[in-house]
């Protein structure tokens, strides 16, 4: 690490900071604004002529950020500086700050963090910058920075050095603030509707409340095996059983499955319960949310995702078999027969088999010829109620379940349904879950009776639902992968060789330095 020759020029030119009696990593900053409200604060100078704007007597300030530009001129430089808020250019000459001045010819990089004093003038092209009266450089970088880091070539290694990618590409940067944004404005909705927000346990004794394959780990004090939570879901419905009426969790969940561009093992999800409502409750109030979050965040109501115009004022609601058949161009007669079914799907090459349910077939096919058609928002309710463990038993029809999935831009965004409260119920769904586990089936859930105890205890009716925190900021943000919205997503395992900076990229830096493009 660090033997390539840029990287040693640089370091020389720490050494010769030290020499200097400089500290190139001091913890001695001073900053009165930040570089954007400089910008707002000192804007109506704008409006003055050049010769008042740039008076001496103005008030001194003292700004800090990272080098991302260096243009020399003699005895004068102009630098752009670049902090979380804004990029600010700063004017600095011998003339003010004397002998510092060959600290920028002999040290000073791009990539440098550095602390700039000084007053506020507009330049001769009508720029509002600040006028140095003094400069430190607070952090020496010793490995160049690439002006631009994108392209095919460079993708993996943008998620794997998140840092240099937010150093240099501001885009990146603004997704994660609006992530933010999205977060909060979530949570303010539901606290808003009078819900509290409640933290559950990330290991769990038994992995529960979804179908999905968990994490395991060891528990070295209490000599057992613990798993990463998959969902939240039975620990949040113990909390109804308890009393609570409207609980909701911001919460991380851990599944050992296959990664895409929209799964990753370690995901954001929002799950909230509602004692006393349906999931009817459920789809008005997920209506309600979506218009918060764009009133909220300013957004239209038609998005483009993709390649695709989602428009938000064309909600809609459809039945599981009717979307097969009118949007997935299924036969009836084929969805209403398992054994047509199952032909059907293996006539499509589809990994199916006589051992898998006729509610695992219809989600088969649902996921081939259904899903991706879904653009505009669209609730998909009576769920097969043999893919659907924890929901209720719909009155009229008890091989349904009173259950809805979200759809949104070909992808699934929430999953809602009235809970199943029968405690015996529940009992022999559980045991149908150890039976699919038993026979091969390893996202099938296991056995919980302490869960099942609780709701022999009374759980009131309740509707529950989860949203999915990375699709929703995928989906407003126009994001093609869940890479793009995690800060640190999961990647396979390399071995990376740091030294090996691009010629390119190094090459831009001198450039910049020298010349100033």
């Amino acid at each position: 690490m660090f033997s390539n020759f840029y990287i040693q020029q640089r370091i020389k030119k720490k050494e010769l900071m030290q020499e200097a009696g400089l500290n190139p990593y001091t913890n001695k900053a001073t900053r009165t604004l930040s570089n954007k409200a400089f910008l707002d604060k000192y804007q109506y100078l704008k409006l003055q002529d050049i010769a008042e704007s740039s008076s001496k007597n103005s008030e001194n300030e003292s700004i800090v950020g990272r080098v991302r530009f260096i243009r020399l001129m003699g005895k004068a430089c102009f630098i752009k500086i670049q902090d979380e808020s804004a990029l600010l250019q700063a004017y600095i000459s011998k003339d003010d700050v004397g002998e510092d001045f060959a600290h920028i010819k002999k040290i000073l990089e791009v990539g440098d963090i550095i602390n700039v004093q000084g007053y506020a003038f507009i330049t001769k092209t009508g720029e509002l910058s600040i006028h140095a009266r003094s400069f430190q450089i607070l952090t020496k970088s010793i490995v160049p920075l690439p002006e631009k880091f994108h392209g095919l070539s460079d993708v993996e290694l943008r998620y794997r050095q998140r840092y240099v990618d937010l150093i240099a590409n501001e885009e990146v940067k603004e997704t994660f603030k609006m992530r933010s944004q999205i977060i909060s404005c979530v949570r303010a909705f539901f606290e808003k509707k009078g819900f509290l927000e409640v933290e559950t346990p990330m290991l769990h004794p038994i992995p529960g409340g979804a179908n999905a394959r968990p994490f395991i780990t060891h528990h070295n004090a209490l000599d057992v095996d613990r798993y990463l939570r998959i969902a939240p879901e039975l620990y949040l419905k113990r909390l109804i059983v308890g009393g609570f009426e409207a609980v909701f969790e911001l919460n991380r969940n851990f599944r050992n499955e296959g990664m895409d561009h929209s799964h990753n093992p370690e995901f954001s999800m929002i799950e909230f319960y509602w004692a006393y409502k349906t999931y009817e409750d459920l789809i008005t109030l997920t209506k309600e949310l979506f218009d918060f979050l764009f009133n909220s965040l300013k957004l239209p109501k038609i998005l483009t995702y993709n390649q695709d115009n989602i428009d938000f004022n064309q909600w809609s609601i459809m039945s599981y078999k009717d979307a097969l058949i009118n949007i997935g161009g299924l036969d009836e007669k084929i969805i209403n027969d398992k054994n047509a079914l199952l032909a059907h799907l293996q006539a499509k090459h589809l990994k199916v088999d006589t051992s898998m349910g006729y509610g695992k077939l219809l989600a088969e096919a649902f996921d081939e010829f259904v899903e991706h058609k879904l653009i505009n928002p669209t609730f998909i309710t009576q769920y097969p109620i043999d893919i659907s463990p924890l929901a209720r038993r719909n009155d009229e029809n008890p091989l349904i379940a009173d259950r809805f999935e979200l759809f949104i831009g070909g992808r699934e965004i929430a999953n809602g349904f009235s809970e199943l409260n029968d405690p015996l119920d529940q009992l022999e769904r559980f045991k149908e879950q150890v039976k699919a586990k038993d026979a091969g089936d390893e996202e099938a859930q296991y056995m919980d009776e302490d869960y099942v105890w609780a709701l022999a205890h009374g759980m009131p009716p309740t509707a529950g639902e989860g949203i999915g925190i990375d699709r929703l900021v995928m989906l407003l943000c126009n994001a093609k992968t869940i890479k793009d919205v995690i800060l640190f997503p999961a990647l396979k395992p390399t071995k990376p060789n740091f030294d090996i900076i691009s010629s390119k990229d190094t090459q831009t830096n001198i450039i910049e330095h020298k010349e100033g493009k």
